[in-house]
C-alpha cells in the first residue's frame, strides 16, 4: 500500500485548462472550465485544515499550491494567481522549468514577467516540423508559437530547451529540426547565456492520451537513421549509454527479475494530489484516468480520498501493488516485439493501461 512516507504534500487545481489538446499527455485533456479565486482558496483550506483520524493537529507540515495542472499560466490573470499561490503555500511556488508556450507567442510582457520569477530554463516540445507538430497538438499555429517562444525567452535572458517526441512520424523531420537550431544559431546564444543548448530525444510514454499513438511508436530498425548528435545529446541528457530497448528484451528483463510492487509507478518524490475542475481528485502516482480516481473533494471527505490512496481501493494502486507483471507482460506483451520504449517502467505501465481499461469497461 503507497503510506504516505512525507507530511509535504502539493495540490494542483485545474483552474483554466489548457490550450492544446496533445497527442501523448498522459493527463488527458481538460474542458477548459474556469474556476474561481474563492475556489482556489477553499480546496486549499480542505487540505491544510485536514486533521487525520486519531490525530489532533492537521496532517500536511508543508502545503504547496498551484493553479495549474496542464500548461501554466494560461490565463490572462496569470500575476494574480502566482502571488496566490505563493499566499496559499508554504513554499515558493512550482514552476518545473514550464512556462505557456501559448502565452509567450502572443503577450509580450509575459517573458519579462516570467523572468523575476522563474524558470531560468524552459522547456519546448516538438513532435516535429509544422504539420506534424501541429498535428500532434491538434492546434493549428503550434510550431509557430514554439519558435515565436524560444525567441522571446532568448531575449529576455531565459534559456530554451527543446524537448522532441520519437515518433514514426518525425523520423524524416529530424534532419529540418537540426538546420533549424542552427540557422536560429540556438548554441551559440544559449551559450552567450551562460548555459548549453539542451536538446533531447525521448519516446512518448504509453499512459493516457499516448496509449493511442502505440501505432507510431518506431522499431530499434527505425531509429538507426537518427543522426548522432541528436542521440548524443539526448544521453547526455538523461546520463544513459542507452537511450531506449525493444520490446522484447524489456519483457525478457521482467520475466527473469524478481517481482517487486508497485511497478510502472513509483512513490513520487513529492507527493501531489490533482483536482480537476469537476473536483475529482487523483494522486501523482497513476494518470488522470478514471481508475485512479480517489474520490471527488465536493462530495467525499478528505480523510476517505487519503484512505483510498493508501489502502489501494482505487483499480489503478491495486493493480500496481497486488497484480503480477509477469503476468500482464504475458498477457499484453509481444516478446518478439522491436518496437523500442525508454525503459522497463515505460512498457509496465502500457500494461497497467491496457489491464486497467479491460476491467473498468467490463465493470469490475
Amino acid at each position: 500500500m503507497p503510506e504516505i512516507k512525507s507530511r509535504d504534500i502539493a495540490i494542483a487545481l485545474d483552474m483554466y485548462g489548457c490550450p492544446n489538446r496533445c497527442r501523448h499527455c498522459w493527463l488527458g485533456h481538460p474542458s477548459n472550465k474556469r474556476l474561481s479565486e474563492q475556489d482556489f482558496r477553499w480546496a486549499a483550506t480542505q487540505f491544510r485544515n485536514y486533521v487525520r483520524r486519531g490525530e489532533k493537529q492537521p496532517f500536511i507540515n508543508n502545503l504547496g499550491v498551484m493553479s495549474w495542472v496542464w500548461e501554466p499560466d494560461f490565463t490572462d490573470d496569470y500575476e494574480r494567481l502566482y502571488e496566490l499561490e505563493a499566499e496559499l503555500s508554504d513554499i515558493k511556488p512550482y514552476r518545473f522549468e514550464l512556462l505557456s508556450i501559448w502565452r509567450l507567442a502572443r503577450d509580450e510582457k509575459y517573458a519579462k514577467w516570467a523572468k523575476k520569477v522563474g524558470p531560468d530554463t524552459c522547456q519546448i516540445t516538438f513532435f516535429g516540423i509544422e504539420e506534424t507538430n501541429d498535428w500532434f497538438y491538434r492546434r493549428r499555429g503550434a510550431f509557430q508559437d514554439n519558435l515565436i517562444a524560444t525567441e522571446r525567452l532568448l531575449d529576455v535572458g531565459i534559456k530554451p530547451r527543446w524537448q522532441i517526441f520519437l515518433t514514426k512520424k518525425i523520423i524524416p523531420e529530424v534532419g529540418k529540426l537540426l538546420k533549424l537550431i542552427d540557422r536560429l544559431k540556438l548554441s551559440d546564444r544559449v551559450k552567450s547565456l551562460g548555459g548549453n543548448f539542451d536538446l533531447f530525444m525521448h519516446t512518448p510514454g504509453p499512459d493516457g492520451e499516448a496509449r493511442e499513438l502505440e501505432h507510431l511508436r518506431p522499431t530499434l530498425e527505425d531509429t538507426r537513421s537518427i543522426p548522432s548528435e541528436v542521440i548524443e545529446s539526448s544521453k547526455k541528457h538523461f546520463n544513459v549509454e542507452k537511450l531506449w530497448y525493444t520490446e522484447g528484451e524489456l519483457i525478457s528483463q521482467i520475466l527473469t527479475e524478481k517481482e517487486d510492487f508497485p511497478y510502472a509507478y513509483f512513490y513520487p518524490k513529492i507527493l501531489c494530489f490533482y483536482i480537476k475542475n469537476n473536483w475529482d481528485v487523483f494522486s501523482n502516482m497513476g494518470t488522470l484516468e478514471p481508475w485512479w480516481e480517489l474520490g471527488n473533494l465536493r462530495t467525499d471527505s478528505l480523510q476517505s480520498i487519503f484512505d483510498n490512496f493508501e489502502s489501494n481501493r482505487v483499480l489503478g494502486l491495486e493493480t500496481i501493488f497486488t497484480v503480477s507483471v509477469k503476468e500482464l507482460a504475458k498477457r499484453f506483451g509481444n516478446p518478439k516485439s522491436r518496437l523500442v520504449y525508454n525503459n522497463k517502467d515505460d512498457l509496465e505501465s502500457l500494461f497497467v493501461g491496457r489491464y486497467c481499461e479491460q476491467v473498468y469497461l467490463n465493470g469490475r
